[in-house]
């Protein structure tokens, strides 16, 4: 695939265990916490339960820690 071929716009992904399926193509998608642009070779944290992408590791930690105040984690 090069530069041309790319999908731009919002993905639609399928967060899994150690993985994620792109079911739209798109350039990236949206961190839960800060509604920033996450590129798509650059996702790296989300939460399968809850199918929510993470920008880092603060943002993934913030998030758990909000959801297991809550009671959810």
């Amino acid at each position: 695939m090069n530069f041309m071929d790319r999908a731009s716009g919002l993905a639609k992904v399928e967060y899994l265990d150690g993985e994620f399926r792109i079911l739209v193509p798109g350039a990236y998608v949206i961190c839960a916490m800060t509604g920033k642009q996450i590129a798509i070779d650059d996702l790296r944290y989300w939460n399968v339960d809850r199918q929510e992408a993470y920008a880092g590791h603060a943002e993934a930690m913030e998030r758990f820690q909000q959801l297991r105040k809550e009671g959810q984690a």
